[in-house]
């Protein structure tokens, strides 16, 4: 598929009326000498239409993120690269076509500047007075944009020459369509070690060392920091914060949704198209005929799709009253709803809430204290900035200030105490041993200062420290290795036409999976080997300390007819057409790039910058 080009004269137009006022681009006006910023070949682009052009990406991109975006914040996402080189390409194209001969009859020119809205009249047809005023405003002669007009749909009609009609073998496509398709019928199980008729025998000294010496990653200790600290936190400062109750009153006031919410109910709704349709449907739930659930599938919905959640009686409006007044489990209806007609499900009953200011005031008095404490941690901390300025210890800020003294063994796995807060740990991560203390904020307005004292480097444990871990991890990796060889011997038993009930196990049958299809209780890689192993071979994985037995009962090939299965062969068609087009569009540019002289005035690139900014 041909690329939209996007320099087109008609954006420049509009653009021009838009902006022509507040850019204030001339003919001259940029650089006062020259209007070329660019040439490829025999083909140029001026300041204006770069301009232009780089106003309307960025107000592109800033419609599409929903915020208004700086000349500076354009620069570092490289949208003046991009616009300026997919301008160089719509140029190479149009050197080529000319080169090529190829060429735009003056009918099909005159059609197009005619039919061009910004160059009509107020009756609404085209108005020779209007499209000299606006080329005269955009700096442009009428011959200068006629013939860029023309060089345009002439490159446009050769990347459309360029990029149509490309067909990927229909071989290549009935293949991705089958390896995407292709379904699988399957049998499978996990085993565990009630598998094993032998105990695993207990592991001797040898076979210890050797598991200790296999496996050091498992035994070695992480590198530890002893730190040594001192913090304020709100938390360390509540007991001496007093909150008087007029301000916890205020507060529960503000707060009086959170702890006094009305009734409410659990709801689900399934709208009608009509009065009669949902009475029937009504009359058929009452007579036995069906229920709630199966109404909502034989619709094409799930229950999310019709679940309201917990709502309070003023949010279903006129069905509110009857919702209300029916017990938890019960269905009523037709009650009239946004979506029309509707019967509504009752789930739950939720009793209305009301907490007292006295059981709500220990709670408020806790968060209006932290509020205060913040503001007290951080009117102190200029203080002790000041004393870290002049010198002063970790220990010296403990005893000067309300700060606590503390200390930890932190390695990268710790999470309790000050570990707990992630500004310590990235701090505790990076200090050398010594460093000069720095006061750090927390995320919840406290504040700490460290000094590592000593630094002890990962080391192996020796075996007489860690024998119960290794003990354990070695009857582990025993166990399961069992576990699996006697499911890989079961696997080939399947294989061999052996049944899963001669091996007392109850499996579970899959039909019609895809590669896509995820499975609990199955281990990475799994529908993997699914897709790798014929019709009726078993095979065996590890998983979770045992092991998963499968056998491969049916490989079911696409039905071709299916329309999912049509639609999904379209789809790699029009993929992999459109790819082909475009490494072919890609391959033309780079040998067009390669053998045309295109030049760029830096300059004039950097004053249009210049003046958007």
């Amino acid at each position: 598929m041909a690329r939209e080009k996007k320099t087109k004269l008609g954006v420049w137009v509009i653009l021009g009326l838009l902006f022509f006022s507040l850019v204030g681009f001339g003919t001259t006006s940029l650089s006062g000498r020259t209007t070329t910023l660019a040439t490829v070949g025999d083909k140029e682009i001026t300041l204006n239409q770069y301009a232009l052009e780089l106003r309307r990406g960025i107000d592109t991109f800033s419609g599409q993120i929903g915020q208004p975006l700086s000349f500076t914040q354009a620069q570092s996402l490289g949208i003046d690269q991009q616009v300026l080189n997919d301008m160089i390409n719509m140029r190479l194209f149009e050197n080529e076509a000319t080169n090529m001969g190829v060429s735009i009859g003056d009918q099909r020119l005159r059609d197009r500047v005619t039919s061009n809205p910004n160059f009509q009249g107020f009756s609404g047809t085209f108005d020779r007075e209007a499209y000299r005023d606006v080329l005269s405003r955009m700096g442009t002669r009428e011959s200068d944009y006629e013939q860029s007009l023309r060089d345009e749909m002439a490159a446009t009609a050769l990347q459309i020459g360029l990029t149509a009609g490309y067909t990927v073998p229909a071989g290549y496509i009935d293949a991705l369509v089958t390896y995407a398709a292709e379904r699988r019928d399957i049998t499978w199980v996990q085993v565990t070690n009630a598998a094993l008729t032998d105990a695993i025998p207990a592991p001797t000294e040898e076979d210890l060392a050797a598991y200790h010496e296999g496996h050091p990653a498992d035994f070695t200790t992480l590198e530890t920091k002893s730190i040594v600290y001192a913090a304020l936190t709100p938390d360390m400062l509540l007991p001496t914060i007093e909150v008087d109750e007029a301000a916890l009153r205020d507060l529960y006031a503000q707060r009086t949704a959170d702890y006094n919410s009305p009734e409410r109910r659990l709801v689900e709704r399934l709208g009608f198209a009509d009065e009669a349709s949902a009475q029937a449907a009504m009359d058929a739930i009452t007579a036995g005929e069906t229920d709630f659930d199966q109404l909502v599938e034989d619709r094409g919905l799930t229950l999310d799709d019709v679940d309201l959640g917990d709502v309070d009686q003023v949010q279903l409006a006129e069905a509110g009253a009857a919702v209300f007044a029916a017990a938890s489990g019960d269905v009523v209806g037709p009650l009239p709803s946004l979506i029309g007609p509707s019967l509504f499900r009752i789930n739950a009953v939720l009793e209305a809430e009301s907490i007292p200011f006295e059981v709500a005031a220990d709670e408020l008095r806790a968060e209006l204290g932290r509020d205060r404490a913040r503001r007290v941690i951080g009117d102190a901390a200029e203080q002790m900035a000041d004393l870290i300025a002049g010198g002063a210890r970790v220990e010296d800020l403990a005893d000067q200030t309300q700060m606590e003294l503390g200390s930890i063994d932190w390695t990268v796995a710790s999470t309790d105490g000050m570990a707990a807060y992630p500004e310590f740990r990235q701090a505790a991560a990076a200090a050398p041993i010594g460093a000069y203390p720095e006061l750090i904020e927390m995320s919840d307005g406290g504040i700490f200062a460290l000094r590592v004292e000593t630094i002890q480097e990962p080391a192996l444990q020796p075996l007489e420290d860690v024998l119960e871990d290794v003990t354990a991890a070695w009857t582990r990796d025993t166990t399961q290795a069992a576990i699996l060889a006697k499911a890989e011997e079961m696997a080939t038993a399947l294989s061999n036409g052996s049944q899963f009930g001669e091996f007392g196990l109850a499996p579970t049958i899959d039909v019609d999976v895809t590669r896509q299809t995820f499975l609990d209780y199955t281990p990475e890689g799994y529908m993997t080997r699914v897709f790798e192993t014929e019709a009726g071979n078993g095979f065996a994985l590890p998983y979770d300390g045992g092991a998963v037995l499968a056998r491969v009962d049916a490989v079911n090939a696409p039905n071709l007819e299916d329309p999912d299965v049509i639609a999904l062969r379209d789809r790699f068609a029009a993929q992999l057409s459109n790819g082909v087009a475009q490494d072919a569009m890609q391959i033309t540019l780079n040998t067009l790039r390669g053998e045309t002289d295109i030049n760029v005035v830096r300059e004039a690139v950097n004053a249009v910058h210049a003046q958007i900014q």
